[in-house]
């Protein structure tokens, strides 16, 4: 069944398109990662799917209900954890959630339950009392995903959760996002860590300049480069054009099997050991100084950079 479906989605600020033409859909109960390098319209997408941008044109609907016609009743299905901190920080974290579940018509004993059930999910019933403003970064992420919650949504967005938290926190972030999201709940996903993509998600839609450019299961992704490695050089002359190397190495592969990117030389090929030393003469012949030389395995992060020329955290 689906529960999010987002058809021929589009945002223009002035001239610039920041979306263009975005179709897809989340089915109920399921876990979708959205990736994309900075600018590619990931959090604008967000921002309208969840009802706080206007589309410039296009259709989204939450559990058949019209996000654009309906918001108040489309955004009552969802729950967002943003990527900037939403919490009073002079209040406790029950009482910033007491008030978000407010916000949510909540109240009485019902309220009070589902905080006691947040604050017990995000793993800080026995902080409950102290102010938000003596927490670490991580724990105030967590009180973000309790807000987010409360009103036990069908769909839980998140938006980048575990930038610059400690390595328990996010472990706790992601343990509790399987929990939610193995319950039942269906969640949207974005980060700039691909290791926690592959670890909640079950489809993955890759964003590059407004636009969708793949989506699918990893195993589909991964089938869009085959069973190719990357062969990446890292040059220590960082001031030198690396531009002409594409070039120069025609004879050994394919053009479209080659990026540059912040001084590094990335080729695709299956069987990396029979052409790297003569890679490596190649690109030394031109005067260039190699750094190092990694191997890696095919994996999302080379579907990725494949699709994008660029890691997910540039």
């Amino acid at each position: 069944m689906v529960l999010l479906a987002v058809s021929e989605l589009r945002k223009k600020y002035n001239q610039h398109e920041a979306v263009k033409g975005v179709t897809f859909s989340v089915q109920k109960g399921e876990s979708f990662g959205l990736l994309g390098p900075n600018g590619a319209g990931k959090t604008t997408t967000i921002q309208m799917i969840s009802g706080l941008f206007l589309p410039t044109s296009g259709n989204i609907e939450v559990a058949g209900i019209d996000m654009v016609k309906q918001p108040k009743k489309a955004q009552g299905r969802i729950g967002i954890v943003p990527q900037e901190i939403a919490l009073y920080q002079t209040m406790s974290a029950k009482e910033n959630l007491m008030f978000w579940g407010r916000m949510y018509g909540l109240q009485g004993l019902v309220l009070r339950q589902r905080v006691d059930e947040a604050l017990e999910i995000i793993g800080l019933t026995d902080r409950s009392n102290d102010k938000v403003e003596t927490f670490s970064g991580g724990m105030k992420r967590r009180v973000n995903i309790g807000a987010a919650i409360l009103h036990k949504p069908e769909l839980l967005i998140m938006d980048e959760p575990t930038v610059g938290i400690d390595p328990q926190s996010r472990t706790h972030i992601l343990e509790t996002v399987k929990r939610l999201n193995a319950e039942g709940m269906a969640v949207i996903y974005t980060s700039h860590y691909m290791e926690e993509v592959e670890f909640l998600c079950e489809r993955i839609g890759i964003m590059d300049h407004g636009q969708f450019i793949a989506s699918g299961t990893i195993p589909e992704l991964r089938e869009k480069i085959g069973d190719r490695s990357r062969i990446v050089l890292t040059f220590t002359d960082t001031d030198e054009n690396l531009e002409h190397i594409p070039a120069e190495l025609a004879p050994l592969v394919e053009k479209r099997d080659v990026q540059i990117h912040n001084q590094q030389l990335t080729v695709f090929h299956k069987e990396p050991q029979a052409v790297l030393s003569e890679l490596i003469q190649a690109v030394s012949r031109q005067g260039t100084k190699i750094g190092s030389v990694d191997i890696i395995e095919p994996n999302l992060e080379s579907v990725f950079l494949h699709l994008t020329g660029r890691s997910l955290r540039d």
